[in-house]
């Protein structure tokens, strides 16, 4: 049969593209991705009253809740400066990366019907759905800054290095979502499990307390420090932090902090879309 294919010109229906043929097809699809993104974005509240105002109050309540039990009942704001900034922005940090790396999780098999009707480079999902949560951060920023601003933080020229740090979290994430993206495309039950995988990763980024403090402590052996410090989701939080409060200062950082932020988003980005091109065929099938 497959020489008979051949004989005739016949191709394997939805056959992977060689990787810069796929590239061009994505790059060709932009218009797609960043209207499926809009889209998504805009639908996601549409059946609640207060509507996009939960892209604001979600982080906002958990940040409430964070500081009542962590700031309040276990103290873990004594020794650090400025904690409802500390903690406002690591909040609206972390939720960028654990939403964006849910909603990559569920990229193609909460998509099925699309992927199975239309064919198309299926890494458009993983990336729009980047996109939309990228989006969505931008509106939470232009929040927490008149926040910020409320606690005494107010704007600098340092608060432009956000900008890099965001970026490279956003390769960051995209990357990691078109990982999950395809585990999930074959194991659905990693969706079910990443929600219990976030939150512990959560705790180990500093998102409620300094790890600098932790690490300066003794309490921990110097290779648990070093695991901590390399950890990507706390060193984007620490870059955002170094950038927007005042008295998160240089030190506070690990050492080469944007070289090890723009190694993981390279390396994350990189990987991950090799990693979901190379199942291209399967996506949608079984």
């Amino acid at each position: 049969m497959r020489a008979l294919a051949l004989r005739h010109g016949l191709t394997v229906s939805g056959a992977r593209s060689s990787l810069p043929v796929y590239v061009r097809q994505l790059w060709s699809r932009r218009s797609f991705i960043t209207a499926f993104a809009t889209a998504r974005l805009t639908a996601q509240y549409s059946q609640a009253r207060m509507g996009q105002l939960w892209q604001l109050m979600t982080p906002l309540l958990n940040a409430a809740v964070y500081y009542f039990i962590f700031g309040v009942i276990m103290d873990v704001r004594h020794g650090v400066p400025d904690y409802v900034p500390f903690l406002l922005s690591g909040v609206f940090v972390w939720t960028f990366t654990a939403q964006s790396i849910l909603t990559g999780t569920r990229a193609i098999s909460g998509n099925l019907g699309l992927v199975r009707a239309l064919h198309f480079p299926r890494a458009s999902l993983p990336i729009a759905l980047a996109l939309q949560q990228l989006q969505q951060l931008l509106f939470s920023m232009a929040a927490l800054v008149v926040i910020l601003c409320c606690f005494g933080e107010f704007p600098d020229l340092s608060w432009l290095l956000a900008v890099p740090a965001l970026a490279l979290q956003a390769l960051f994430n995209t990357g990691v979502a078109l990982t999950m993206a395809r585990l999930a495309a074959r194991t659905p039950d990693i969706a079910q499990v990443m929600p219990f995988v976030l939150r512990t990763w959560m705790y180990a980024s500093g998102v409620m307390w300094s790890l600098h403090h932790l690490a300066a402590g003794g309490r921990l052996p110097h290779a648990m420090v070093i695991v901590l410090q390399w950890n990507p989701a706390a060193l984007y939080i620490d870059l955002v932090r170094y950038s927007l409060v005042d008295s998160f200062t240089a030190a506070q950082l690990p050492p080469h902090a944007w070289l090890l932020a723009g190694g993981w988003a390279l390396f994350a980005l990189v990987g991950g879309f090799i990693y979901f091109w190379r199942a291209e065929e399967t996506y949608g099938r079984g």
